[in-house]
Order: C-alpha cells, then sequence, then structure tokens
C-alpha cells in the first residue's frame, strides 16, 4: 500500500539540537538573559523558528510570537547566528542517512516534511549533501498551513499523485502524529527523538530507521 514516505527532520533524521541551542541562546546573551541548557531548548523545538525562539527567550513552552521589539530582535539574531552555523554540530541520527539513501535506490518517492523554515532547510540539507535524496521539500513557510496542518502531507500527496493512504509518515513528535492523522496517513515513530514515541498515538514505533527496509 504504500508507495511514498515523508520524513520529519530535526528529531527524525539528525539532532540539530547543539545548533538551535547556541543561536537561541546567543539572542539570549544579547538581551543580558543567562544561557539555557541544551535539554531545555530541546523541549522549545517543533513549532517554528518564531515559536521557538519566543519560548527560549521568555523561557516558558507556553510562551508564542507576537512580534514583540524584543523578539523580533532576538529572531534577527538567532537568524544570523544560525545560518552563519547550520551544520555546526548538527548531523544524521546513526544509520539514517544509509537508509534514506537505500530508500532512494530502491526507487520509493521521499518527502521531507518540516516546520523548518526554507531559508534554513534548504542550505542545511545542501551542505550535508542530502538534498538530491528527496522529491519533494515542504518546510514550515512553503505553504498558507504548517504541521500540524494536513496541508503539507495533502500536498505531497498531490505532487506525487498518491491518495493519502500510500503516504508513510516518519516523524518523532505529537505533531508529526498529528499531522498524519489530520491527513489521513499512517505514521511510523523512530524511537531516538526528542518525545517518547510509545506515549504518542501513532501506527507503530520502530526498532530504529533500518527497520523501514524490512517494512516497506
Amino acid at each position: 500500500m504504500i508507495k511514498a514516505i515523508a520524513f520529519d527532520l530535526d528529531g527524525t533524521l539528525m539532532d540539530s539540537i547543539p545548533d538551535l541551542a547556541a543561536a537561541a541562546n546567543a539572542a539570549r546573551a544579547e538581551q543580558g538573559l543567562p544561557l539555557l541548557p541544551s535539554e531545555q531548548m530541546e523541549s522549545y523545538v517543533g513549532d517554528g523558528v518564531e515559536i521557538m525562539v519566543s519560548r527560549a527567550i521568555a523561557n516558558d513552552k507556553a510562551a508564542v510570537y507576537t512580534g514583540t521589539a524584543a523578539q523580533k530582535q532576538a529572531l534577527a539574531t538567532f537568524d544570523a547566528h544560525y545560518r552563519a552555523n547550520l551544520t555546526a554540530n548538527t548531523r544524521f541520527y546513526d544509520g539514517v542517512e544509509p537508509v534514506l539513501r537505500a530508500l532512494k535506490q530502491r526507487g520509493i518517492p521521499m518527502a521531507l516534511v518540516t516546520n523548518k523554515a526554507e531559508r534554513y532547510t534548504h542550505p542545511l540539507m545542501a551542505e550535508l549533501g542530502a538534498a538530491e535524496l528527496f522529491d519533494i521539500m515542504v518546510c514550515g513557510d512553503t505553504l498558507a498551513e504548517k504541521k500540524p496542518s494536513a496541508a503539507p502531507l495533502l500536498h505531497v500527496c498531490e505532487k506525487l499523485g498518491i491518495a493519502p493512504a500510500e503516504l508513510l509518515m516518519i516523524g518523532d513528535s505529537v505533531n508529526d502524529a498529528l499531522t498524519a492523522r489530520n491527513a489521513g496517513c499512517p505514521v511510523y515513530l523512530v524511537p531516538h527523538g526528542y518525545a517518547d514515541p510509545h506515549s504518542i498515538d501513532a501506527d507503530r514505533v520502530l526498532r530504529d530507521t533500518a527497520e523501514l527496509l524490512d517494512l516497506v
């Protein structure tokens, strides 16, 4: 039944927390705020850069982006620092890249579906030499709506000419699972991400990413 696979990025394919945390802490330092540990920053990731930076500055997961002067300045500082250091410490999780290349060799269409903005995602994947692995990239600002809206996955289905039930979503978070459920796609979660996958409604928790080669 599965004709294509959509992958989340942060927490699913690679660990980008060290570089995200460094950029967010640069924004905090500029405002005279103490640095936060990476573990704290990890809990603020997943809903796009504006929300992440707002949470980081307020040190509050409930914080939202309202466009205040302080938030705009923090976002500008984060943006400059992060774009200059996209792959300073960001790498694929062990074993993930060989799986992607094996799936590509089998001719299985793959999409990258992330809430990370295009201005970060495209150069990041290019720097890691992995952009060619994906037939489609849908970022947080590619469409009018982002995850957990169904729009990103439905967009992939439309581009590939397949039904939602034929697109498998691979992620690590509640956002990824909700996106799949909203779109009518099956969803598998990886065991190494930023959340406890066993606490999330999904069709399967993978043993590791390599298990995909046996299942698809």
